[in-house]
């Protein structure tokens, strides 16, 4: 069974929801994901900016179970290369260079246009919307990909949702495509 070793972008952490269900297929050894330090404040600092309801604390506890629960995640060794680096976005080359230190298959991300696939192509690397690396999953281990998405589901709490709501809020979340492969893998009557 193939499993990717997978660099999640700060924006495919940002939502709890995604995030959440993204960090549970890491949980069920679907992929290796991994991110870094500045990954994670990427998205924490726009989480704080967007929820005032939020406190730093909260996110710091979410970022520290992160750590904790998915096997070498944390990317570390990788700033020498960051200059070498050259993306439309220069604030993006962080993410490209964790993901050629970690070795890794993909960048996951919703920000497809600052990780053009010409760039990332010659380090072995393919950028990948969250939807299509789900669609790749599904075909690769849809199993796998099932019982992660029922631990989550089940997990939700406040509040618990039915199949049915919570493939309506994977395709709120922008991965449609993957929703309605799921309905037909995981939930099918």
């Amino acid at each position: 069974m193939t499993i990717f070793t997978v660099v999640y972008d700060a924006n495919i952490l940002y939502s709890a929801a995604l995030r959440d269900f993204f960090v549970q297929l890491a949980v069920n050894k679907i992929v290796k994901a991994r991110w870094t330090e500045e990954i994670h404040s990427e998205w924490m600092r726009n989480v704080l900016l967007n929820r005032s309801d939020i406190a730093p604390e909260q996110l710091v506890r979410t970022k520290n179970l992160m750590n904790a629960n998915v096997k070498n995640c944390l990317v570390q060794g990788y700033e020498t290369i960051i200059q070498d680096l050259e993306l439309p976005d220069p604030g993006d080359r962080h993410v490209l260079a964790a993901a050629i230190h970690s070795h890794a298959d993909f960048i996951v991300t919703f920000n497809l246009r600052d990780f053009p696939a010409d760039k990332l192509r010659q380090y072995n690397i393919e950028p990948l919307h969250p939807d299509e690396f789900m669609l790749r999953l599904l075909n690769f281990n849809w199993q796998g990909v099932c019982k992660a998405a029922e631990k989550q589901r089940i997990r939700l709490k406040n509040p618990p949702k039915t199949p049915d709501e919570y493939l309506e809020t994977l395709i709120e979340l922008g991965l449609p495509l993957s929703a309605s492969r799921m309905r037909e893998l995981c939930y099918a009557d």
